[in-house]
């Protein structure tokens, strides 16, 4: 049928957007049919793109789209190994996602309107994925920050929903205007935003170094993949629907901000100063996470800050690339970048894996306490529901890092990348795992063991077939997701970028990532008890209040710019406007033009005797003026 693989992949590609374009036009009432177009959709474009990254073929092909003078905006696919892995991503938890959705939004009235909302995203993800330069890049970027405000603001009657959803458009923002920027100036300096060519003039050494340009790009990574300081969307996005939570918030939207980097990577080369900058981003934000999701309540929120110190973890991996260029050691730069990006896209293929498992089982957890999300309000649901508490065991495990488990394998590799090129990034970094692992085996205990503590816990139930599937799934993608062989080696240039221990050095990172997971996880199950209350609340209120603080602490200071410096500037434009533009420039010269015309008016009274004597005073002032 397909003579060709690009054939293939323009069809996969395209498929997400007539799936909506159906949905809008003619299922906007037709919400079951609505669903499962949109889920045979997803299992096509699962197929088709698994079917692409396992075929071994790879391809580049663009066409011109639009051309202003010398400039010439061209739309095409760029297709390697980086794509391939990402696009295996999105297919699978794509379909996972749609399937799981078939169950949790049985009952919503608006649920044509929420396949459409998927169909889209997966379009601009897909896009975002075969993008062969920043502009085509961007514009997908911006439709994937439609996408998530859509889906997050899917309870658009719920005030919260609608805030959270401005929130994120917002944010985001703020960091494409860097983003915008940075293509901007890419393309003055470099002459191209095309990524083979970009790749191909760093190859070549030709590139002149511009520390800002990779920075301006970065920001845009700082916005999709929630790093510090506009890591404020994230946790309150959790108000859209769970299942758009695991599909954007855990394996793909976040995510691209990562994917982006790795892409440019030709510009991260040359730019060692960016990189360390990168590289202590995401170290600060895998921390702040870590200590913020210690004291939430809400099941889906523990999650997202959990998202948010693994998306740290991505970003702290490619930035360790920057050391042995920082210190001189140019010839070496190729080789321990490739080990950075290699290492962020381990771990951000793994994550997937195991979050997308967490989060749907979340929704599970949810749909089955009939909506409740506190996790005090929770507990003996491991009898309850049995295969939701495997599943959603096999994910923590594979968080913390239990040998065997996908994670272990991920997050030994930025361990041992963060040992060998900084030490100060090694040890935050083992003590956010540390935390990790005693935030998560807080909410798996409180969750799952213990007596129920509420009536909705007392009465919960397992999902049907189309929610426990992907669960089912997913629980073995996040234990064999980790082991290399199973990619056949269709992602080689990617996955043997990783930098693996080996000796000593090996024994050591084992021996550390033991510590880490038995220390976090063993506080964690002897400090707290299954009970309504939270024991670090009333055991170390001081502590409590302190990490609280943490939390709001970066909405508190944008609450404060928003109201005390920003709203104030535009009270001052505004009096700017009104007194000096609308009121002197524009009203003062319609004034004074309105006033001389009045002036000239008067005198034509239609007198002969006035006439005759401006005449003469002219003819006076005439004569001055030329005696002089």
């Amino acid at each position: 049928m397909f003579q060709n693989p690009l054939q293939l992949a323009q069809l996969v590609f395209l498929l997400p957007l007539a799936s909506a374009v159906v949905i809008a036009l003619a299922l906007r009432r037709q919400g079951n049919i609505a669903a499962l177009v949109a889920t045979f959709t997803a299992t096509l474009v699962a197929a088709g793109g698994l079917y692409l990254a396992f075929s071994g073929q790879r391809f580049t092909a663009s066409v011109d789209w639009l051309t202003l003078g010398s400039f010439t905006l061209s739309l095409g696919l760029k297709f390697d190994d980086l794509s391939a892995l990402m696009l295996s991503i999105v297919g699978v938890i794509g379909l996972c996602v749609h399937v799981f959705s078939l169950g949790y939004m049985n009952d919503d009235d608006s649920k044509a309107r929420y396949f459409g909302g998927l169909s889209l995203f997966m379009f601009a993800m897909l896009g975002i994925v075969f993008a062969d330069n920043l502009f085509m890049m961007f514009i997908f970027w911006e439709l994937v920050g439609l996408g998530s405000y859509l889906l997050i603001n899917h309870y658009f009657f719920k005030p919260s929903a609608a805030a959270a959803s401005k929130k994120a458009f917002i944010a985001n923002r703020v960091g494409d205007f860097g983003y915008l920027c940075g293509i901007l100036l890419c393309y003055h300096f470099y002459g191209t935003v095309n990524l083979s060519e970009l790749a191909a003039q760093s190859a070549a050494g030709t590139m002149p170094v511009h520390n800002l340009i990779p920075l301006l790009l970065f920001c845009g990574a700082v916005g999709k993949s929630a790093q510090l300081p506009l890591q404020v969307w994230l946790p309150d996005a959790m108000e859209g629907p769970t299942p758009v939570s695991a599909l954007i918030h855990a394996a793909t939207m976040v995510a691209a901000g990562i994917f982006m980097l790795c892409r440019i990577e030709p510009l991260f080369a040359i730019a060692p100063k960016a990189l360390t900058i990168v590289m202590w981003v995401g170290t600060a934000t895998a921390l702040y996470a870590a200590l913020c999701a210690i004291t939430q309540r809400d099941i889906k929120k523990v999650l997202a800050y959990s998202t948010l110190s693994q998306l740290g973890y991505m970003v702290a991996a490619f930035g360790l690339g920057s050391l042995k260029v920082a210190h001189g050691e140019a010839s070496a730069h190729e080789v321990v970048l490739a080990a950075g990006v290699g290492a962020a896209m381990f771990h951000l293929t793994t994550h997937a894996f195991f979050k997308a498992l967490m989060f749907l089982g979340s929704g599970s957890v949810i749909h089955g306490c009939h909506h409740e999300q506190d996790i005090f309000k929770m507990g003996g649901l491991a009898k309850k529901m049995p295969l939701t508490f495997v599943t959603f065991s096999l994910g923590v495990l594979a968080i913390i890092g239990c040998p065997g488990l996908a994670g272990f394998f991920s997050k030994d590799a930025i361990l041992y990348l963060a040992m060998e090129k900084n030490t100060a990034v090694f040890v935050v970094l083992c003590i956010t795992a540390i935390l990790t692992a005693f935030y998560m085996v807080r909410l798996w205990k409180l969750v799952f063991l213990g007596a129920t503590r509420s009536d909705d816990a007392a009465h919960a139930h397992e999902g049907g077939i189309s929610m426990t599937l992907p669960l089912v799934v997913l629980g073995a993608l996040s234990v064999i997701g980790g082991y290399e062989a199973i990619y056949g080696g269709h992602f080689d240039g990617v996955l043997k970028q990783i930098a693996h221990p080996h000796g000593g050095d090996h024994t050591t990172i084992l021996g550390v990532s033991l510590f880490v997971m038995l220390s976090g996880a063993g506080a964690a199950f002897l400090f707290y008890k299954p009970a309504a209350d939270d024991t670090l609340q009333s055991k170390a209120p001081g502590a409590f209040a302190a990490l609280a603080a943490l939390q709001m602490s970066f909405d508190v200071a944008y609450d404060y710019y928003v109201a005390k410096v920003q709203q104030r500037f535009a009270m001052l434009l505004n009096y700017i406007d009104l007194i000096g533009i609308s009121g002197i420039i524009v009203r003062g010269t319609a004034g004074v033009t309105g006033l001389v015309g009045l002036a000239t008016r008067s005198l034509h009274t239609g007198s002969l005797h006035a006439y005759v004597y401006w005449f003469l005073g002219g003819a006076v002032v005439l004569w001055f003026l030329a005696s002089r």
